[in-house]
């Protein structure tokens, strides 16, 4: 007896019309639709060729900054140096509930939208770890629903800033999961190595993972990255780090990247990309030709290294738009990088579900029997389709418990007397 069965599910490896039989939170069979049609269940959920995906993930946010858009003031350029410069403005006007209230709102946006999985960048510059201490709580609300892990972000540089480290390390102590840094935003490159150096040291002694702002510049000598899988190497952290941005990649030589991404793939390195917010504020100091500002994900991937992509940011000081939806991120990351392909559009759609997942470590994560039951019903047919479609949730379960739905998407349409019913897809 399943506690629930879906039956007249397709699933993103291209199986349709399959049964997922679920029981005591876990998936405990996935069949040819005829093997499970008789099989007791308390309920029976027909998906009707429906898409059934494992929950979204993203792999980078910054949820202590998030729907804060407009405080303390707009950003009239729209830069990241702008974007930094306000937010370290709003950091000394920060009040915990206030933080806790943002994230909060966002968490449910998420959930909504079949994100159940987030790691998010917490800065650790203000010495109060006040923000710290509002998503630790956070983290333990949602954790019922949504998995969320911390990262210690030293956003002001972990050199650069005093007491950045001493920060750091004390936000480490309370909880936080992953260990952050910035290397690009140091005073100088022997500064940002040095720092990449200290931080991967740090989470070596401890036993955490390691994710950092990386490169996040048009400079194609920004090449902090390699020294990041330098130490990854020396260290032995191989599949434990994350090269978030990267953007320097998409102006480096072609040869120094032949090299580059060899050693990226010996080191195990998984990258984020984030493309909504790479886009936008990448390129700017050019004219024309204008830089498109994301990293080289076909080649990345081609190299065998493990590619997702972050939302980064949502209504906050350096993107003004975003809803926390990871189809619209797949769907920017797609366009930019080309991947247009039938192989290419589906790796996209792996980049905000599997392969998000294996950034962060997420275990019982899939479609599998022995895997967490949590997943989303989408109005789509194929993982292309819900791209192309931003495509609606349908249903959100979490351990096999529907925890959010939304009405399907429908137009009736009465044109010179012809009723008709739109449907989006083919």
């Amino acid at each position: 007896m399943f506690d629930l069965l879906i039956i007249h599910a397709h699933l993103p490896d291209g199986r349709r019309d399959v049964s997922v039989g679920v029981k005591d939170g876990l998936i405990q069979e996935i069949s040819a639709q005829d093997a499970l049609r008789h099989a007791g269940a308390g309920e029976v959920l027909d998906a009707a060729g429906q898409l059934l995906s494992p929950p979204f993930v993203d792999p980078h946010f910054h949820m202590d900054s998030t729907l804060s858009y407009g405080q303390p003031r707009v950003n009239q350029s729209g830069t990241l140096l702008e974007g930094i410069a306000l937010w370290g403005e709003l950091k000394p006007q920060l009040r915990q509930e206030d933080v806790i209230d943002r994230a909060m709102s966002y968490c449910d946006w998420a959930m909504a939208n079949g994100l159940l999985a987030i790691r998010t960048h917490v800065d650790v510059s203000d010495p109060r770890l006040l923000a710290v201490e509002a998503l630790l709580e956070v983290k333990a609300r949602v954790r019922p629903y949504l998995d969320l892990q911390l990262v210690a972000f030293p956003q002001d540089g972990v050199l650069r800033a005093p007491g950045a480290l001493d920060n750091l390390k004390r936000a480490l102590g309370m909880g936080v999961d992953v260990v952050g840094g910035i290397p690009h935003f140091e005073r100088t490159m022997a500064d940002g190595a040095t720092s990449v150096r200290l931080l991967c040291e740090l989470a070596a002694d401890l036993g955490l993972p390691v994710d950092m702002h990386c490169d996040e510049s048009d400079d194609p000598l920004s090449r902090h990255v390699e020294t990041l899988a330098d130490q990854t190497h020396r260290l032995g952290l191989h599949g434990r780090v994350t090269g978030s941005h990267l953007t320097s990649m998409h102006s480096m030589d072609n040869y120094y990247v032949s090299k580059l991404l060899a050693l990226m793939a010996e080191a195990q390195l998984h990258v984020v990309a984030n493309p909504l917010i790479n886009i936008t504020l990448q390129g700017r100091q050019d004219s024309y030709p204008k830089r498109r500002g994301m990293t080289r994900v076909p080649e990345l991937l081609q190299a065998g290294i493990n590619v997702a992509f972050g939302q980064d940011c949502v209504l906050d000081p350096w993107y003004s738009l975003g809803s926390g939806d990871m189809l619209e991120v797949a769907h920017m990351g797609l366009h930019v990088a080309q991947m247009t392909s039938q192989a290419g559009m589906r790796q996209c759609f792996e980049a905000v579900t599997t392969n998000a997942a294996s950034v962060l470590g997420l275990e019982q994560y899939g479609l599998a029997p022995g895997c967490r039951a949590d997943f989303v019903l989408l109005q789509a047919a194929t993982p292309a389709e819900a791209i192309r479609l931003r495509a609606t949730r349908l249903a959100v379960f979490k351990a096999g418990r529907r925890i959010a739905s939304t009405p399907a998407r429908t137009a009736s349409l009465n044109v010179n007397g012809r009723p008709a019913t739109v449907d989006w897809r083919l």
